[in-house]
């Protein structure tokens, strides 16, 4: 008799795949160069992390809703993306660059850092209380890569089923930088005292607003091009906030009912996690892992 996840691995990698559609021949070459360790490398606390499919989804829709609290940030948003008709393609892009950036080989690693470098020089404006704000500012980047990396973490803490050993996580914070310096961050923090010591610091500087609540209204009717998408939506998006620090979901003034309903989603997710890393067995970071002679297996151990 089949077990579960036999069961549910086809439906669930259809359902992923409809979603978040493998690159075609324009995006990253993850099988060549033979030997490329790309930025990371397989024994890096970066590889691992990204390699949690629901840690990443769920950690993902908890640093967008993070991000909606710094109004410059948002502004930049507001005003050159185009996240109102395209929410899904926003989402998708993003995961697209964080995976290149972990596993792609460094050559085209380092083109995606300098290809959203251009893009960011050409996004400015002013926020609704009349302050410039500018993609490239290197505060507003720190405040963007920190906000990723802490909700990837608790992603992959909440949902992997695998325990992270002492220091993992400073070293998750210290390699993970250097992507944001390369964007052009400053001051970033590379260790989880230093991320908590940042949160603290910048707290009076996040707000919540008629624009948060605008975009975070639109997240939450996101329809993911996935069977049962409004299910879907929500079992990871709850899960995203169960992610989220007490003083965020305060700010976003969540009510007990919604934070009920995030740990019970919390829950769901966790239950049926080993269910999509069964199906995705064949994703980015395994074949980053062929390319550089590991088994994608050594990924669920911490060496």
């Amino acid at each position: 008799m089949p077990s579960p996840i036999d069961v549910l691995r086809q439906p669930i990698r259809h359902w992923v795949l409809r979603a978040f559609p493998r690159a075609g021949s324009d995006g990253p070459d993850y099988d060549h160069p033979h030997g490329d360790p790309g930025l990371f490398g397989p024994e890096s606390a970066t590889w691992r992390v990204h390699s949690d499919f629901p840690g990443m989804l769920a950690g993902g829709l908890a640093a967008l809703t993070l991000q909606t609290l710094h109004p410059l940030a948002l502004a930049g948003v507001w005003d050159h993306s185009n996240f109102r008709g395209d929410l899904v393609g926003r989402l998708r892009r993003t995961t697209a660059f964080v995976g290149g950036t972990t596993y792609a080989p460094r050559a085209q690693a380092e083109a995606m850092i300098a290809h959203v470098r251009m893009i960011h020089g050409h996004v400015s404006g002013h926020g609704e209380d009349g302050r410039p704000y500018s993609a490239d500012d290197p505060d507003l980047l720190t405040w963007v890569h920190v906000s990723e990396a802490y909700c990837f973490l608790q992603g992959y803490r909440r949902y992997s089923h695998i325990a992270m050993p002492p220091g993992a996580a400073d070293r998750y914070y210290d390699e993970v930088r250097r992507i944001a310096e390369a964007l052009g961050a400053r001051g970033v923090p590379a260790s989880e005292r230093e991320v908590g010591d940042y949160f603290r610091r910048i707290q009076p500087e996040l707000a919540f607003t008629e624009r948060s609540r605008v975009v975070l209204g639109l997240l939450g009717r996101v329809r993911l091009p996935v069977p049962a998408a409004g299910l879907s939506r929500d079992l990871f998006l709850r899960a995203g906030h169960a992610l989220l620090p007490d003083w965020a979901l305060a700010a976003l003034g969540h009510t007990p009912r919604q934070r009920r309903q995030a740990r019970l989603a919390a829950r769901a997710l966790w239950s049926i996690a080993p269910v999509f890393r069964a199906a995705l067995q064949d994703g980015i970071a395994s074949r980053a892992c062929r390319r550089v002679d590991v088994t994608p297996e050594q990924l669920s151990r911490w060496g």
